[in-house]
């Protein structure tokens, strides 16, 4: 039996652990929850360690007993708790389940409360409605009742003030009519809503009636007063149509629009008779006369009549109005009848006779008139609000002014003339006369700067002229703002396009004619000199093509077209202020200042080339001479005085006539290095071959020019100015080449992988026919050479994987980034070689 209960509890052991295998997670949340440092309470619980821990020697298993008892007496608290939770779990569902019973209850008792509060309020606002029923209807009574009275006392007043009008209107009362029409009009615009009643509609068509009959009536004694026909003017002004004015600003609009129609046609009718278009007076000569008229007319009017019209009507502005449209419609006639009279100095003295007056009305009215509502203006204005020029008055002498004020701050913006054009725009079509005027002047002025060139010749060295800027380029500019201004004040539209055509064409004709065309031209000889003679300094002067003054003459087309250049830009800036907003893309200079760009270049070019030639037959002289048999190494050769004597002799010239423009100093300092090292390099390579002796005099040689070169822009100058950075880095670049050039040179060729070697990190050129160069200057046989190219080629770095082509790829073609490391890397050679 107790075998039997040994293998239940064992199989009864083995079920709870298969049914109580934890998870890790769940294993390490108990262990959180509830820490215990019992070994029994343990995940990995081993009972056979646990009984060796107990029972660890023979002797200890004496009291088996008492360790067994305490196991299962723990045991039996355990099922204790277990079965405690369990049926407090039991209990804690039953008291849930009441107190959701409980919840529901206390809701269904708080839902019947609402609803009996919401009956009470229903119940509350149908005895509200029952108590303010009869409040309702006393307030509807009384708005109805006070309605009524007040349609029945405009009812009584529209009645009296019709029959009153229409009396008043036959003894032509109008001063009393004026009044009592407009409080007529006002009280019948109560009754719109009650036009359907017959007696309402029978008062509104009387009312109707009775403004009709006013406004024939005020025509009639308007035209009585003033008659159409017949030269008899009125007396003066009368009291009756005083008060009809004001009677008309009541009525229709159209009735005040006929009396002011008819009072200005008639006021202007002689003005029509004097200038008819065969009078004589009607001619642009006598354009005076026709405004010293009207002049006369509004000083007549303002006495005779400025009392009679309201003053809200602006009568005297009205007339001088319609006078500027007839005024333009018979000078257009005039002017297309006799278009072959027209002449320059007759168009511009009717223009600015035309202009003066439109000014003075600009004084006068405020321009109210030109849209018909009182008080406004035009929204816009010819006149272009950036107008630079507003200084300049009509008929100013702006020629003897200095192109240089283009430049100066403006001055505040003048008030725009809402009259402007009113009358001289008529003139716009004829303008093509001015424009033709300006292109004759303007070329017979580019005549008279050439023959004034050729007659007083060059600028000479030395004097003031020498490199200045040619005169004529600021007096062509100062006539060009003349004629801007003059046009701009004629017009802003398509005649500034045609003027700014014509300023293009001359423009590129000074260019031509004037800077251009004086340039020296450059002879192909060489000065015919031997190298013997290129071995003396004293006869090296010889070499230069150019004199001093035409040194000085090229200098001096080149600062005339840098300002040329600066004030073309500055040219169109004004033409785009000038001219209307729709035409400011047609404003375009930029090919006449790149035409003076290329004179800029052309010139720079010149100074090059001639320096340059200059020292060819030195250069050619260094590369004939025997460097083979070179016994010792002493100063600098002939050649390299020859070459720094031409750069002592021209340098400071051109510097000194190109002190005003010295960022083109340094474009010339610049453009020379870059043609003459390469050149120098060229000759290098024909020295061939070379000694070591020889070899070091040529390296001595270089250093040499290449402290020449870094001294260039300020040699022979007092004042010492540090070369720009840009143009030192070309100098140190090209001329450390020369230097790493003769140092591979003068390395012996023996053992052959160091010499390769030594060259492909000095030069750092991959090009076989620049190794070959270096093997000729080294007087190399031809089969040395064949093995050195090949171990050449092969010493070469491997280029990245995926190019294409060989391995002199790598260095005929570099990269930015491997250009700037090989210059670093030249740098730092020759800061440690010299």
């Amino acid at each position: 039996v107790l075998t039997m209960m040994e293998e239940e509890e064992f199989e009864f052991a083995e079920d709870l652990e298969s049914i109580l295998h934890l998870t890790p997670e769940v294993q390490l949340a108990i262990e959180q929850v509830f820490p215990s440092e019992d070994p029994l309470d343990r995940a990995e619980f081993n009972a056979v360690e646990y009984i060796n821990t107990l029972f660890p020697t023979e002797q200890s298993l004496a009291n088996i007993d008492d360790v067994v008892n305490k196991i299962r007496l723990k045991i039996r608290r355990l099922d204790d708790d277990i079965r405690t939770v369990v049926r407090g779990q039991t209990n804690v569902g039953q008291d849930g389940r009441q107190a959701l019973e409980e919840a529901q209850i206390a809701i269904q008792l708080l839902f019947g409360k609402i609803k009996d509060i919401k009956d009470k309020a229903e119940k509350s606002e149908q005895m509200v409605k029952e108590i303010t029923r009869d409040i309702k209807q006393l307030d509807h009574a009384k708005r109805h009742l006070t309605t009524s009275i007040t349609t029945l006392n405009h009812l009584h007043m529209l009645a009296g003030g019709v029959d009153s009008l229409e009396a008043m209107t036959r003894k032509r009362q109008y001063g009393e009519v004026a009044n009592l029409l407009q409080g007529v009009v006002n009280v019948l615009e109560h009754f719109h809503k009650y036009m359907g009643i017959p007696q309402i509609r029978q008062l509104s068509e009387r009312v109707k009636a009775a403004q009709s009959e006013l406004g024939t009536q005020i025509l009639a004694d308007f035209e009585e007063a003033f008659p159409s026909q017949g030269s008899k003017r009125p007396g003066g002004p009368s009291n009756v149509l005083r008060d009809a004015c004001l009677v008309a600003n009541v009525l229709d609009p159209r009735i005040k629009q006929e009396i002011i129609k008819k009072f200005i046609r008639q006021h202007l009718s002689e003005y029509l008779v004097l200038f008819q278009e065969n009078q004589d007076v009607a001619w642009l000569d006598k354009i005076d006369r026709r405004y010293a008229w009207i002049k006369r007319q509004l000083v007549d009017y303002e006495e005779k009549y400025g009392r009679m019209f309201p003053e809200e009507w602006c009568m005297t502005e009205r007339i001088a109005v319609e006078f500027c449209h007839i005024t333009r419609v018979e000078l257009a006639k005039v002017m297309r009848t006799r278009a072959k009279e027209i002449e320059v100095k007759l168009l511009l003295f009717a223009i600015q006779r035309t202009t003066n007056f439109e000014g003075l009305l600009a004084k006068r009215f405020t321009g109210c008139t030109l849209t018909d509502i009182p008080g406004q203006k035009r929204p816009e204005s010819p006149l272009d609000p950036t107008n630079p020029f507003l200084e300049d008055e009509p008929g100013e002498d702006v020629g003897t002014e200095k192109d240089a004020d283009l430049a100066k701050p403006r001055k505040p913006k003048a008030p725009d003339n809402p009259f402007h054009g009113i009358v001289s725009k008529c003139f716009e079509p004829h303008l093509y006369v001015y424009i033709e005027s300006q292109d004759k002047n303007l070329g017979e002025l580019i005549d008279r700067f050439v023959a004034d060139f050729r007659a007083q010749g060059p600028p000479k060295a030395g004097t003031e002229e020498g490199g200045a800027v040619l005169p004529s380029c600021a007096d062509l500019f100062v006539y060009y703002k003349k004629c801007m201004v003059q046009c701009s004040q004629l017009s802003t539209g398509e005649p500034m396009i045609a003027l700014t055509t014509i300023f293009q064409k001359f423009l590129r004709e000074y260019a031509w004619k004037i800077l251009s065309g004086n340039l020296p031209k450059s002879s192909s000889n060489s000065g015919g000199l031997t190298i013997t003679s290129l071995l003396k300094e004293k006869e090296g002067s010889e070499v230069a093509k150019f004199t001093v003054d035409e040194l000085c003459l090229i200098c001096s087309i080149l600062s005339t077209a840098e300002y040329c250049l600066a004030t073309t830009q500055q040219l169109e800036e004004k033409l785009k202020e000038k001219v209307d907003k729709v035409l400011v893309e047609r404003i375009n200079l930029t090919g006449e200042m790149d035409t003076f760009s290329t004179v800029i270049s052309n010139s720079i070019q010149l100074l090059v080339q001639d320096l340059d030639a200059a020292c060819d037959p030195a250069l050619t002289a260094m590369s004939k001479m025997p460097w083979q048999s070179v016994e010792h190494v002493g100063d600098q050769s002939p050649y390299v005085t020859s070459i720094i004597m031409h750069i002592k002799q021209n340098v400071p010239i051109i510097r000194d006539n190109l002190a005003s423009t010295r960022k083109y100093f340094t474009q010339f300092c610049i453009k020379f290095t870059n043609s003459f090292i390469p050149k120098f390099i060229n000759h290098l390579f024909r020295c061939k071959p070379i000694s070591m002796v020889g070899a070091e005099q040529l390296l001595l040689d270089t250093h040499s020019l290449k402290t020449v070169l870094l001294d260039l822009p300020s040699i022979g100058s007092q004042v010492l100015r540090k070369a720009p950075a840009s143009y030192t880095k070309i100098v140190v670049k090209g001329m450390t080449r020369a230097e790493m050039i003769l140092k591979v040179v003068m390395a012996p060729h023996e053992p052959p992988v160091v010499f390769v070697d030594n060259y492909i990190k000095l030069l750092a050129d991959g090009n076989p026919e620049t190794f070959q160069k270096i093997l000729d200057m080294k007087g190399l046989k031809r089969s040395e050479q064949s093995s050195m190219l090949e171990l050449f080629r092969q010493r070469l770095p491997t280029p990245p994987s995926g190019a294409e082509g060989g391995p002199s790829l790598s260095f005929s073609a570099p990269t930015p980034e491997q250009e700037s490391s090989r210059i670093r890397k030249l740098e730092k050679l020759i800061k440690k070689r010299l």
